[in-house]
């Protein structure tokens, strides 16, 4: 992305086994029956069926089936107070690569960042990828190795990485008609790299849109997701900075956009390793958006 500068053991009850029963009475009643233990029945019954994940949640679409747009968690979501005060918050990381990028990265310019996401997983902290579809081309074993591990769900973030309005911070335009096909080649890009946790939701490159854009992208089924805290770490060379204005910025239920590109986003990781712990300080638990959106 263009600077935006503003811009993760089944208990079985063991039962006792069966008493023995003394012997049945001679006379003309029936023998005692001796009931199968619980595991017994267990193994009788065979293995249970896998769970189902539960699909992740999407938005209905807005007037005159316009894309809906999620931004952060509601003030009021949640079905008990509790849940609605719960200290959640989402980070989300934009794997940015435009379709035209090739000969950059082929000179050596590193749009990936996998020593971020070792940090995450090293801390256990849960969150969603955005990621192009030319990103997932580029770096194939990294958006499948992302993509089947239970920390990450990948999202969309177009396949070209080019804008889906006008003016925006200098990206080509997709047009119109073309939208909806940028999108479903992303998702075409994960799948062909082996990526399993794949979500339906979608980011515009630059955060630009109009409901122009909203409406060619009805077709695409997607829930379209912004953020409410800027990390600022885009272009940034002072990763102090960037936790800095994250962790001003994180209420219960916010979602902070943040970038998993080392060429445009040098200090993400160094900013993570002082924002996770201090986060965690003050009772904050990371979650990927689907889980708050689910909320």
């Amino acid at each position: 992305m263009a600077a935006l500068g503003l811009l993760g053991a089944v208990l079985v009850g063991c039962g006792r086994e069966a008493v023995d029963t003394p012997p049945a009475p001679p006379a003309k009643e029936p023998a005692a029956t001796t009931s199968p233990s619980p595991r017994a029945s267990a193994a009788a019954a065979g293995p249970k069926p896998a769970r189902v994940p539960a699909a992740p949640p999407t938005m209905a679409p807005g007037p005159g089936g316009l894309t809906p747009v999620y931004t952060r968690r509601a003030k009021g979501a949640g079905k008990t107070t509790a849940k609605r005060a719960e200290k959640v918050v989402a980070l989300t990381f934009d794997a940015d690569m435009t379709a035209d990028q090739g000969p950059r990265a082929a000179e050596g310019e590193h749009f990936d960042n996998p020593q971020l996401i070792a940090t995450l997983r090293r801390l256990r902290v849960d969150a969603t990828v955005f990621m192009t579809g030319r990103w997932a081309e580029e770096y194939p074993d990294q958006a499948r190795s992302i993509g089947r591990d239970p920390l990450f769900e990948i999202a969309n973030h177009s396949y070209s990485h080019y804008a889906f309005a006008s003016p925006c911070y200098g990206l080509p335009t997709v047009s119109t008609p073309d939208m909806a096909d940028d999108v479903q080649r992303a998702f075409d890009a994960f799948r062909d790299a082996g990526a399993v946790n794949v979500v339906p939701y979608f980011r515009f490159p630059g955060g630009c849109y109009d409901d122009a854009a909203r409406r060619a992208l009805a077709p695409a089924g997607v829930t379209a997701v912004q953020w409410d805290v800027v990390s600022g770490d885009a272009f940034a060379q002072d990763e102090d900075a960037v936790a800095e204005q994250v962790l001003d910025g994180v209420k219960p239920g916010s979602l902070v956009v943040m970038h998993c590109t080392r060429s445009a986003a040098p200090v993400t990781e160094q900013a993570i390793r002082r924002i996770v712990p201090e986060l965690r300080a003050r009772g904050y638990r990371f979650v990927k958006v689907s889980e708050l959106m689910r909320g």
